[in-house]
């Protein structure tokens, strides 16, 4: 749906990555209700209270008011989009069990009521670690680079398996409603207070960032390519990586292939500082273009 304003229900808006998100998309002139179990306190969004794995709680939150404001209105209005980003957001918090029964339920919940209720436009968060890389026990490298939407996503830990399994339950409401239903494949999210307090440790050791396949997304960008996603109607399901243009390490794309992934199958020619989690994809159908790189924030070691 393209427009100047939606309303927009967003779960998990409190998280790290949500609490930029759900502001960014106010500021874009959207009215944002943060659906989460505890509130984000932001004077543009409005907090709901609401637990996703209650499919009765879901539903009524889905269809209810978002403000006091609402009640003047004529009759109640409908949500245009739902930003899902409520998760339990990595494994070693709670029990594997726990995290994967959360997400995968809260996830099908979500994807229900909204299509019961005739939503047309879901943006939800997938992973990064569905290519099974991240949280793999012991060394785990890529079948190629750089590694883009048709990677096999066969992760064996219970944060990325509910990820996959997300996604299959995405694909299937799309398949049986025709809604746009985007999923993103988010790296690891890193807010600007992050760059000076993390990325002097990267720079200095590049093996530090193997896991994310030496990658990274702004929180800020991360709010721009959301809202491309709800400005791009048309699509079906689609998934797409989401990060920053360049690698999180001050190694160039050479040495960090001849140190990490020699042997690996190299697919295209990759740019100096190019990152190895491709987002051609988001380039190419959403016009996302990210605007942030951790060296506007901290010097570049191996500069001139």
């Amino acid at each position: 749906m393209v427009g100047d304003f939606m309303r927009i229900f967003f779960t998990g808006g409190s998280g790290k990555a949500g609490r930029h998100v759900a502001p960014f998309l106010a500021g874009q002139g959207h009215q944002v209700t943060n659906a989460d179990l505890v509130p984000l306190d932001h004077p543009g969004v409005a907090d709901l209270q609401v637990d996703l794995t209650d499919a009765g709680e879901t539903y009524s939150a889905l269809a209810g008011l978002a403000t006091f404001a609402e009640l003047d209105l004529p009759e109640k209005p409908a949500y245009d989009a739902i930003v899902h980003f409520a998760a339990v957001p990595r494994i070693l918090l709670t029990s594997d069990a726990k995290t994967y029964a959360t997400n995968v339920l809260s996830t099908y919940n979500v994807l229900e009521a909204a299509t019961r209720l005739g939503i047309r436009k879901v943006v939800f968060a997938s992973s990064e670690t569905t290519y099974g890389v991240c949280f793999a026990q012991g060394e785990r490298r890529p079948l190629y680079v750089p590694v883009d939407e048709d990677h096999p996503t066969v992760p064996e830990d219970s944060y990325a398996m509910s990820k996959v399994a997300g996604e299959v339950t995405a694909r299937s409401f799309q398949a049986r409603t025709g809604a746009d239903i985007y999923g993103l494949r988010i790296n690891n999210v890193i807010e600007p207070h992050e760059y000076a307090e993390m990325f002097p440790a990267f720079l200095a050791d590049p093996s530090l960032r193997r896991r994310n396949l030496f990658a990274y997304i702004d929180a800020r960008d991360l709010g721009q390519v959301v809202q491309r996603c709800l400005e791009v109607d048309g699509l079906g399901y689609e998934v797409f990586n989401v990060a920053n243009a360049d690698m999180s390490v001050a190694a160039t794309t050479r040495q960090v292939r001849d140190r990490f992934y020699d042997g690996v199958e190299v697919r295209r020619e990759m740019g100096r500082d190019e990152t190895f989690f491709a987002i051609d994809k988001a380039r190419d159908l959403l016009g996302y273009a990210p605007q942030h790189t951790w060296r506007d924030a901290v010097a570049d070691p191996g500069a001139s």
